[in-house]
């Protein structure tokens, strides 16, 4: 089975009302169970809880690309972009492109904010919110555990 059919047969799963399947050849055996805590690949979606800043937790510049300093936010209600699942956090598609978002950036609702790389699959998490971007909190190509913080993002009015 090729990568591009077993994605298809996951988002079909995803998209049915099964729970899980297992499929059994010579070849090979493939065995696909939908985690009811966690969200399928295909809708992932974020995790936004109150939170006020942390100065502490500001990250550390990436070497190779520019990121501007936000104005302090002490005392604002910040929003928490947390990663939907287990895996490596990712800036950008690629190496040699910019990041999709930086900090003073203002997004959209269903912009793209960073991948999360998963068992070879690239899941793109989009915003739920527009707002400023605050704080990263997360280095590119870092792992990541579900439910962590990525983002504070400042909610748009």
């Amino acid at each position: 089975m090729k990568a591009k059919e077993i994605q298809e047969l996951i988002d079909f799963i995803s998209n049915s009302g099964l729970a899980e399947v297992k499929i059994e050849t010579d070849e090979f055996k493939l065995s696909i169970k939908k985690n009811s805590e966690a969200p399928a690949a295909k809708n992932v979606e974020n995790y936004y809880t109150q939170t006020q800043p942390n100065p502490a937790q500001e990250p550390e510049p990436a070497p190779k690309r520019n990121t501007t300093e936000s104005e302090e936010t002490s005392g604002q209600q910040l929003l928490e972009v947390k990663s939907p699942m287990i895996g490596t956090f990712y800036r950008s598609a690629n190496p040699d492109s910019d990041f999709f978002v930086n900090i003073g950036d203002t997004i959209q609702k269903g912009q793209t904010v960073c991948i999360i790389e998963a068992m070879k699959l690239f899941n793109e998490v989009e915003s739920e919110i527009s707002g400023k971007i605050v704080k990263v909190l997360v280095e590119d190509a870092s792992p990541v555990e579900y439910d962590q913080p990525l983002f504070l993002i400042e909610p748009q009015n």
